[in-house]
């Protein structure tokens, strides 16, 4: 199983040889390499770290914690946490940096090192090239029994991202709440069951948890795709629900359900929230990654602002938010930015977001679905095999569709008149991913089988 050390932060399996997979000895070089890192360029030794609900957990963050005390860094441990929770603390706490322990939406065998700067941010692509130069060169220094790093435990910080999301003025409880909503949500066995039912309950919601025990042992696959929330449908109509909530481990994906257990689709998450973000703000721009839906863009049209496509990954869509002055931006996958509280996916920002906007419609949330542009999307996966050379076949990809219009940014987007396919290789596993979309699923599906039949006659 494979060790992943990139710019966005170190992933791996738990388990093997060192330099195959994230073996303790790796952990503490890549922490000793960050912490290094951190105060070259700050002089601030002061790291927030926060961790979801793996069995892993536990053992990575002690190895993480006493490595960097043993730098002179002091840890503000935030013990089990979310991904937006530990970017809100980072600041708050005025450290040098952050570091959340989540392998995100992986299976239960893998974790990772996600790397903030001191703005809780993610690194840039500079700064992890950096970061990844220590850790080689093994560039670090450990400091003396007498200045070593001091440890202090804080488990507020939940309930401080929450206080801080019902101060937005683009959040209604009262409004939220007058509508008495049923939620099933499914925590998948992470810290989405600490984090979420307190917020539901904090804007008037009733809530019934599915897979709500922090053990790690994910009730299903932790992506929160349709295939894998089997359990989630069944329980909404059973307990006649208003709605459905999934989040993934680390709690920066965001799904909803409708009170049919259909799916209100992950794509149209950040849709629906950045309609009702443009109506309140009387417009503005928006960005997402451009393996994500055309209808952000038709969304914003509507209301008058301009639509900017970033390479995938958060650090690019936070960089061209920025970039662009977008009040709402994120990814297709369910991922919602919202500047005015981080520069960070947040599921916790965009429930509250989401309720208010279908409070305010009074409408069923199955009926608010229709009212956007109806796009659907294929999301397929090849192995990324030592015989694929990319690029190869991207080179060749471009040359046999030159009449298209082409997009390299980020791998490979070609944009044909009845949809859209993009190839990228994924920053977190040895895969090369393959998005369509189209008006149709039969087309969007036929596009991506048809470039991926490309790749390996072009291989």
């Amino acid at each position: 199983m494979p060790l992943i050390k990139s710019i966005s932060g170190f992933r791996g399996t738990i388990g093997g040889r060192p330099g195959d997979n994230l073996t303790p000895q790796d952990i503490v070089e890549c922490t000793a390499g960050f912490g290094q890192w951190i105060l070259n360029t700050t002089g601030n030794p002061t790291i927030v770290v926060g961790r979801d609900g793996r069995i892993s957990g536990e053992i990575v963050s002690a190895l993480v914690i006493g490595t960097l005390r043993s730098m002179g860094i002091s840890v503000v441990d935030l013990g089990l946490s979310t991904t937006p929770t530990v970017e809100i603390a980072v600041p708050l706490e005025r450290a040098g940096g952050g570091i959340v322990l989540t392998a995100s939406h992986n299976p239960r065998e893998w974790n990772a090192l996600k790397l903030l700067n001191h703005r809780g941010e993610f690194i840039s692509a500079a700064d992890g090239a950096e970061v990844l130069n220590l850790v080689a060169q093994k560039s670090i220094e450990y400091a003396p029994v007498g200045k070593l790093g001091g440890y202090r435990a804080d488990e507020s910080y939940i309930a401080k991202h929450i206080e801080n999301i019902l101060a937005l003025p683009l959040v209604d409880a009262e409004a939220v709440r007058s509508k008495g909503y049923r939620v099933v949500v499914d925590a998948v066995n992470s810290t989405g069951a600490l984090a979420v039912p307190p917020l539901l309950e904090a804007i008037g919601c009733t809530t019934i948890l599915l897979n709500g025990e922090i053990n790690g042992q994910f009730a299903h696959n932790p992506e929160p795709l349709k295939e894998h929330l089997g359990q989630l449908a069944t329980e909404i109509r059973l307990q006649k629900a208003h709605l459905g909530i999934a989040v993934d481990p680390d709690v920066d994906r965001l799904v909803f359900m409708c009170e049919d257990g259909e799916l209100f689709g992950e794509e149209y998450t950040l849709v629906a929230v950045a309609d009702y973000v443009l109506a309140r703000n009387g417009g503005g721009n928006t960005v997402s990654n451009l393996s994500s839906s055309r209808a952000l863009r038709d969304v914003t049209q509507k209301h008058g602002g301009q639509y900017s496509a970033a390479a995938v990954g958060e650090v690019n869509v936070v960089e061209k938010m920025k970039a662009t002055h977008a009040v709402i931006g994120g990814e297709g996958n369910g991922g919602v930015i919202l500047p005015e509280l981080h520069y960070g996916r947040d599921a916790l920002v965009g429930i509250a977001l989401f309720l208010t906007h279908l409070a305010h419609s009074g409408k069923q949330i199955s009926t608010l679905r229709k009212t956007y542009p109806e796009y659907q999307m294929v999301k397929n996966k090849m192995e990324r095999s030592p015989e694929i050379d990319l690029d190869k076949v991207f080179a060749a990809l471009q040359e046999k569709y030159r009449n298209e219009q082409i997009n390299t940014e980020d791998g490979l987007k070609i944009d044909f008149e009845s949809g859209w396919v993009h190839l990228r290789p994924s920053n977190t596993e040895p895969i090369i991913r393959v998005y369509a979309e189209s008006t149709s699923a039969v087309i969007a599906d036929n596009l991506a089988r048809k470039i991926m039949q490309d790749v390996w006659e072009l291989r």
